[in-house]
């Protein structure tokens, strides 16, 4: 199949037969498009901190389950991935999430008040100066984080984009 002459949607279908690479697709139809896409990954992570110059509750040490949205986008390859969701994963293990979860993070990030509208931006730059390193300036044609959206509560959250990023 292709994409000019793809099946009408109808009711639900058991395949009768397994698409084999090679007999019923090329590799050459692997990729669909050329385009810039948007891939996102979430995470979860427990921390505690407190306010400096604040008047109000969060003076005071507190704890959150913290929810961290990285918004990445690239080219797609070869094959039609853009960036690896398993990638972004080794990226926030190996280069963000030991400095976050089940921390003090006054304490553990550079020296700021632990806002969130702080730490996104951190987040944001972690995963920027990650996404540029090697090996992955290479494995992603074009990868660069465009937002990280950092939720403090289930309703409350900061955000940090590329066009704010960018010189300002």
């Amino acid at each position: 199949m292709t994409k000019d002459n793809c099946r009408t949607p109808g009711p639900f279908v058991i395949p009768e037969h397994i698409q084999r690479l090679g007999d019923d697709i090329s590799l050459d139809q692997l990729r669909y498009h050329r385009r810039r896409v948007l891939v996102c990954k979430e995470f979860t992570f427990d921390a505690a901190h407190h306010l400096h110059a604040y008047e109000g509750k969060c003076k005071n040490m507190h704890g959150h389950t913290y929810k961290v949205v990285f918004g990445l986008s690239a080219f797609t390859d070869e094959i039609g991935l853009a960036i690896d969701f398993g990638e972004i994963k080794n990226i926030w293990r190996t280069h963000i999430e030991g400095w976050l979860d089940h921390r003090y993070l006054n304490d553990a990030l550079p020296k700021m008040n632990t806002t969130a509208e702080n730490m996104v931006v951190w987040l944001y730059e972690k995963m920027e100066e990650a996404l540029q390193s090697e090996p992955y300036h290479l494995k992603f044609e074009g990868g660069r984080t465009e937002f990280v959206r950092l939720f403090e509560t289930a309703t409350s959250y900061a955000e940090a984009r590329r066009e704010w990023m960018q010189n300002e």
